[in-house]
């Protein structure tokens, strides 16, 4: 191999696309059902076609590959399904606004079939960014097999499972409140409401009695919406108001008299104790409602103005118009008690960015609660495990107080509801329209003329079948039974409810088992303070650019060491900056092993190694790759990373690399050869360890250094270590401990670095014996020693060290001021105790803690512990001097 094979820095850019058009050439992703290997299943969450790579599909997808690398290398035949879902609103959206700039036909203009046809296009033509980014972030996903959740097999499937829910009585048609968008005119998902906080009032309102004698106070921050008021409620058990309930107020502003009732729903500590009751648009009064037999009166048109339910001074007006109008009057007529100016929540479209309103409407809903009881029961009995184990809490609330679920969307985009109308109204749900007018003509003698619902299904429908749809499923069965249920599902915790919910309810009542053995929750990306990511406090951190900066392996590695179990990232570019260098020490490493003669792979007929070094740096590098794959089968990523990383940086560069060099440079051609294919062995199985966390550098180096002709991809991951060498691993592991506690002392007595320093030594061991013998030289270099000896004699002037059984003197006499130097620690280790005992007392006032921002609370807790960190240290250096003093 040539010297110049490795060039002197690790250019990704030039690298990464070559080297994934490498893995995609090789089919190297691929899974293969014939193959008698066990599979391993990972169901990509499908992005949205409109989507670009954000920071948490960056952590999302780079912990999935994780996963599919490690068990692809552990002989697993590995599925990764990727694919992406149609996305009804978003993507419905954005060719709207196409049109929109266009200045042509509007959607209406161009009517449903072109519309649709357009959106196709735009697909065709732009619906693959999201996809390209991944491969660029280096997911391994078997592309071959990629679904889209509007192609022709899952469209399939959801017309079953939809005709055959509604066959058994769990899809249905019902007037129920829903979150309806007054701009886009749909009903829309909770996890596409924004909740927020905004400034508003907070309007008091007089109800009079309708016997003339008194009235009750209500208040509410939406005064539009008494017109479609249906009674007042109060707490059953509310002495101020145990008088009211049964008798009738008279609702301002109209001819409607409304009856007073009692309701538990009421908080009898908030406002006045009595509440407006308006079934038709709110979820609570809703319920409220019903339980009192109350027909709900709507007030609204579907683009949010009011309508003829309403008094005829109102109708016609926006509902923010309705709501300065009915104010003015209330005050006119002398029933508006007061006004308040509050911060409150309310529901925004995340999409068109307007106020959402519950409405009453016509809708398809799953019976959820019927499909909740056994994905409730398949995590208690642990059929499904989350990790970390608390989401499965977060789980059981959701699923507990579960709600029918709206399925219906008022869009062109999506899958079509299979259900047709007969001359009367009356409902076929079919599979196809043929199966509808055959059934039409069976129930009315004749055919007749059917209307397709112009509804679409809710996006979670469909990818709710993912699991299975995507395994080709109804058309054929064989895939389902290889790679059904998943292995594990990779999510954020905030579609727990509308995601994994719905592949639980789905995949156990179409195929009886669940859809993964483990759902595993990571956690949010945060910035670098702890802040959400948005637009609006412009803090968002775009991985593509710092993809662009640092190389992928950089952004993937810095994902996966901050990734720990229960919290959140809180991500900064100069950690990726630092993990950066990590790459750079990895390419270093190599550079300087193919200038030693160890710049390929080390022969397969390898003698075992006899040195000492050789035999621990070979089972160091399988004891490390052992415990990267036990974090990894354990969801522990930041130690995968964290074991890794050690190894490469401390373990394998800074001491083997390090104590190798004399072996690499010296006489002894046995030694020099031996340890040649030592170090490259271990640094195979250091690129086989890495290669889950960070695919293109290891890949490139597997190429360049001849490691084999089998992609590193499909590389076995390393064998276990046949055993541990005790003799070897307790000679090293002692010259760590020596040179670092010599280290540590010179850093603590301020020794000058250019200082050489002698050892005298009071007791030593065996394998002290054997390393001073071995490594003497390297010792020397490594902690700037001057010389060695054995001497028990005393010296008031030396510093004492202790190091796995030894212990020795550093004379210091001549070096530095060793009174001088107990004087400053001892007035630093007074200083600092003060600075302790403040730090405690402040954290233990409860006014302090409870007052005073987190943050602020925290700063105080950090600096209490740097200030014991440093007494520690302090406490230790004075004694080593004191040990020296008492000597004497």
């Amino acid at each position: 191999m040539s010297e110049q094979q490795i060039g002197r820095t690790y250019e990704a850019a030039s690298v990464e696309s070559r080297i994934y058009q490498a893995w995609e050439d090789a089919g190297a992703f691929a899974c293969d059902p014939g193959s008698a290997a066990a599979p391993f299943v990972v169901m990509m969450p499908p992005p949205n076609v409109t989507g670009s790579l954000h920071i948490g599909h960056a952590l999302n997808m780079t912990l999935q590959d994780v996963l599919s690398r490690y068990w692809r290398m552990c002989g697993r035949d590995t599925l990764w399904q990727p694919g992406s879902d149609h996305a009804g609103i978003a993507t419905q959206m954005v060719v709207e606004r196409q049109l929109a700039e266009e200045g042509g036909p509007d959607r209406k203009a161009l009517g449903r079939e072109a519309f649709v046809e357009r959106v196709w296009a735009w697909k065709r033509e732009s619906g693959g960014t999201i996809n390209r980014q991944l491969r660029r972030l280096g997911a391994s996903a078997d592309w071959s097999r990629e679904r889209f959740t509007l192609d022709e097999g899952l469209s399939a499937a959801v017309r079953q499972v939809f005709v055959q829910l509604h066959r058994e009585g769990l899809v249905y048609r019902d007037k129920r409140l829903v979150n309806w968008d007054t701009q886009l005119r749909t009903a829309i998902s909770d996890l596409e409401v924004d909740t927020r906080e905004v400034k508003g009032g907070f309007w008091y309102i007089r109800y009079p009695f309708a016997d003339g004698d008194g009235h009750v106070t209500v208040a509410t921050t939406r005064p539009e919406t008494m017109l479609g008021d249906t009674s007042v409620a109060v707490h059953p058990e509310d002495s101020r108001t145990a008088g009211f309930v049964g008798r009738e107020v008279r609702l301002p502003l109209t001819d409607r008299v409304i009856p007073v009732v009692a309701d538990e729903y009421v908080d009898p500590e908030k406002g006045t104790g009595a509440v407006k009751i308006t079934p038709a648009h709110d979820f609570n009064d809703f319920e409220v409602g019903r339980r009192h037999g109350q027909t709900p009166i709507n007030i609204l048109h579907a683009d949010g103005s009011l309508n003829d339910n309403v008094p005829a001074a109102y109708r016609g007006l926006d509902r923010f118009e309705a709501r300065k109008r009915v104010v003015a009057d209330l005050e006119a007529q002398g029933l508006l008690e007061r006004e308040e100016e509050i911060v409150h929540t309310v529901p925004f479209g995340d999409r068109s960015q307007t106020v959402i309103e519950p409405w009453l409407t016509d809708q398809w809903f799953v019976d959820a609660k019927t499909l909740a009881g056994p994905a409730i029961r398949a995590v208690e009995e642990g059929a499904t495990r989350f990790v970390p184990t608390n989401w499965a809490n977060t789980y059981f609330e959701w699923m507990r107080n579960i709600q029918p679920w709206c399925v219906s969307r008022q869009l062109w985009w999506g899958h079509r509801i299979p259900a047709w109308y007969g001359p009367d109204g009356k409902v076929f749900v079919a599979e196809s329209e043929a199966e509808a007018r055959a059934a039409a003509e069976q129930a009315f003698g004749k055919p007749v003329e059917l209307v397709q619902d112009e509804d679409v299904l809710d996006t979670w429908f469909s990818s709710g079948l993912w699991p299975f749809s995507t395994l080709d499923w109804p058309a054929r069965t064989d895939l389902v039974e290889r790679y059904y249920p998943g292995t594990v599902l990779v999510t954020g915790f905030d579609i727990i409810f509308f995601w994994v919910a719905r592949m639980m309810m789905m995949g156990l009542h179409f195929q009886k088992q669940v859809p993964f053995r483990d759902v595993y929750i990571h956690a949010l990306v945060r910035d670098a303070k702890g802040r959400k990511m948005s637009k609006s406090e412009g803090n968002v951190i775009d991985p593509l650019e710092l993809m662009d900066r640092y190389g992928t392996d950089a952004v993937r590695f810095t994902l996966v060491a901050m990734a720990a179990q229960g919290r959140d990232i809180r991500l900064a570019e100069d950690r990726v900056k630092g993990y950066r260098n990590f790459v750079t020490k990895l390419w270093n490493a190599a550079r300087f092993l193919e200038l030693q003669g160890a710049g390929q792979a080390a022969p397969a007929a390898r003698p075992a190694p006899v040195l000492s070094l050789n035999r621990w740096i070979e089972a160091a590098a399988a004891e490390a790759a052992q415990s990267v794959a036990a974090a990894i089968t354990a969801y522990r990523f930041d130690e995968a990373a964290a074991v890794a990383y050690q190894f490469l940086w401390h373990t394998y560069c800074d001491w083997y690399l390090e104590l190798a060099k004399p072996l690499l440079g010296g006489d002894d051609a046995d030694a020099r050869a031996e340890t040649q294919g030592s170090a490259a062995a271990a640094f195979a199985v250091t690129l086989r360890m890495l290669h889950p966390l960070m695919p293109f550098v290891t890949e490139e180096l597997w190429s360049l250094r001849q490691e084999s002709e089998r992609l590193l991809a499909l590389t076995p991951w390393p064998d276990a270590p046949r055993s541990t060498d005790l003799e070897a691993k307790g000679e090293i592991e002692w010259l760590m401990a020596f040179v670092n506690e010599v280290r540590s002392v010179r850093s603590e007595l301020r020794v000058p670095q250019a200082a050489m320093v002698g050892i005298r030594f009071r007791t030593t061991t065996a394998a002290a014996d054997r390393a001073l013998a071995v490594h003497g030289e390297a010792m020397r270099r490594l902690a700037r020693i001057e010389s060695f000896a054995v001497d028990d004699g005393q010296d008031s002037q030396a510093a004492e060290l202790e190091a796995a059984g030894t212990v020795a003197l550093m004379p210091l006499a001549g070096t530095i001021d060793v009174a001088a130097e107990r004087t400053r620690l001892a007035k630093e280790m007074e200083t600092l105790r003060k600075d302790i005992a403040r730090f405690e007392a402040k954290l233990a006032n409860p006014s302090f803690v409870d007052r005073a921002p987190p943050a602020v609370v925290q700063e105080q807790r950090d600096r209490k512990t740097d200030a014991e960190v440093r007494s520690e240290r302090i406490e230790r250096a004075l004694a080593r001097l004191g040990t020296g003093m008492e000597a004497a």
